[in-house]
């Protein structure tokens, strides 16, 4: 009967799927109202073809950023989310619905580095999008930040913008606002991404009721919710027995899919704070597979070298995150590919990757909240420096002993 209905469930899930962009990402900004500590977040799952994803520390044209960028984009010409010295933070999601039937452009990632370079404030940013030749080349919702507390969603297109203040209790009530790949004042015959809306509205209602609005839960949990929001089937319910009991899931329109890339979470600072204690938590490779690591700017631009260039052009924690996602989609005939196994996924004996992977990424957590309480008291970056050291040694050993990657 169990294997009956899970069948059953199954195909209902894929005759549910719809054709969907590549770049299906999903966002979360909350207001330092409503988190626990005061800090104001915005949150990014990023989806790609740009599947080799890495971290990197640039000075721009006014101001120093950390940004996350496609790995051979080391110029950079595009970044997708990051912050800069003067703790302003942004990251975006496509907004297909804003151009009309305009379509996708090209431009969002020049736009966001554009920011990161020249903006300290939301004011800054709204200057930008006035000043900035038209049409801008750009449909996206973007999530801005700054060191002054401020936190909003701008839905842009190539002509106009709409402000949504999270700190408005008129516009977002629980302090908390999200958005997929539309914008809530464009044409919504075009919209996309309307069943991950549906499951970030119910993961960000069950957080708040929990209190679980901090950087902390939401940066582990989102991306691993997977419950679909609009069939409620949720891949939990079918977790097999062990790792051999081998059972494929339909990984589509799910917060996480195939074509998830990295995720990154800036956390802003607090108006007593210095701009430099700005965070940019990041996952990068396959969020079910690698571990989330704090980021910020330090004096001297050092990062983990395992989510920078590692010499190669790529990150090397996001490939061995690939590597381990290998295992997981092991079908690759015809449309088979996007079907990942469970077992090697989670099971009930607690032997799946993405099992191990939150254990290895509790510890990290752990260490890295504790090198930043550091430095928001001392204001030195040397436990920083030591965390980026340790976190390096400590994931090439659990990589290598739990999975066997190099």
């Amino acid at each position: 009967m169990m294997k009956k209905s899970f069948l059953a469930l199954f195909l209902m899930a894929v005759m549910m799927t719809e054709v969907q962009p590549v770049l299906a990402c999903t966002s979360v900004i909350v207001s330092g109202k409503a988190t626990k500590d005061g800090r104001p977040l915005i949150f990014k799952h990023r989806d790609s073809s740009k599947l080799h994803n890495m971290m990197i520390v640039v000075q721009g044209q006014r101001y120093r950023y950390l940004g996350l960028v496609n790995a051979e984009d080391t110029t950079p010409i595009d970044v997708w989310g990051g912050h800069n010295e003067a703790g302003f933070g942004i990251i975006n999601t496509a907004a297909y619905n804003l151009n009309g039937d305009g379509g996708d452009t090209d431009g969002d990632g020049i736009f966001i580095r554009k920011a990161l370079e020249l903006c300290a404030t939301l004011e800054d940013f709204e200057r930008l999008l006035d000043t900035v030749k038209k049409p801008r080349e750009v449909n996206s919702n973007f999530a801005v930040l700054d060191a002054n507390g401020d936190c909003a969603y701008y839905e842009t297109g190539n002509y106009d913008y709409v402000k949504f203040d999270v700190n408005d209790p008129n516009v977002a009530p629980d302090g908390y606002l999200m958005r997929t790949n539309f914008g809530t004042t464009g044409n919504h015959k075009l919209d996309q991404g309307v069943e991950r809306y549906c499951a970030i509205t119910d993961f960000m209602a069950e957080a708040c009721k929990e209190d679980g609005l901090e950087q902390d839960y939401l940066m582990t949990h989102i991306s691993r919710y997977l419950k679909h929001g609009v069939t409620q089937l949720d891949m939990f319910d079918y977790m097999p027995e062990n790792e051999n009991d081998t059972r494929y899931f339909p990984f589509h329109d799910y917060i996480s899919r195939y074509s998830s890339a990295s995720v990154i979470m800036v956390q802003g600072v607090r108006p007593d704070e210095s701009p430099m204690n700005t965070v940019s938590w990041s996952i990068i490779g396959w969020p079910l597979t690698t571990v989330a690591i704090p980021l910020v700017l330090t004096p001297s631009g050092k990062l983990p070298t395992l989510v920078a260039d590692d010499g190669t052009g790529h990150s090397r924690l996001n490939e061995m995150g690939l590597q381990l996602k290998e295992r997981v989609f092991s079908l690759k005939s015809g449309n088979t590919s996007s079907y990942g196994d469970l077992a090697q996924l989670m099971n009930k004996q607690g032997t799946g990757i993405m099992q191990r992977v939150q254990t290895l990424e509790m510890e990290v957590i752990c260490r890295g909240d504790e090198a930043l309480g550091v430095l928001r008291k001392s204001k030195s970056f040397k436990a920083i420096e030591s965390y980026y050291d340790w976190v390096d040694s400590f994931l090439v050993e659990k990589y290598r002993s739990e999975f066997g990657i190099e």
